[in-house]
């Protein structure tokens, strides 16, 4: 499975890079923190909705700390998606990128 730490993604969004980034966190986890993302559909609801991501766009999927996302990055691939995990999740990006983000 392809993945990128929070320095990675970082790097990616500094430079503009074309990417969705697709944020499977359920809607309270969002409410205590987040980063700009692209779309947001929870992790339960992706096998009814993933079809409103674009297959020819890498897609970085976030969570909390990369255990979600990474199922997700799973299911994606096995459905044709260039899918990469964002390994750490929001909680590497707190610590690492932004510590304005709250960290839960």
């Amino acid at each position: 499975m392809k993945s990128v730490n929070a320095y990675e993604l970082n790097g990616l969004i500094q430079n503009n890079e074309d990417f969705t980034l697709l944020d499977v966190r359920e809607p309270h986890e969002l409410e205590i923190a987040q980063i700009k993302h692209d779309v947001h559909i929870p992790m339960g609801q992706i096998p009814d909705r993933h079809s409103e991501l674009d297959k020819g766009k890498r897609i970085i999927v976030m969570c909390h700390g990369g255990v979600r996302s990474a199922r997700v990055c799973s299911y994606l691939t096995d459905h044709g998606y260039d899918a990469i995990n964002f390994t750490g999740g929001i909680s590497a990006w707190s610590r690492e990128i932004d510590p304005s983000v709250t960290e839960y």
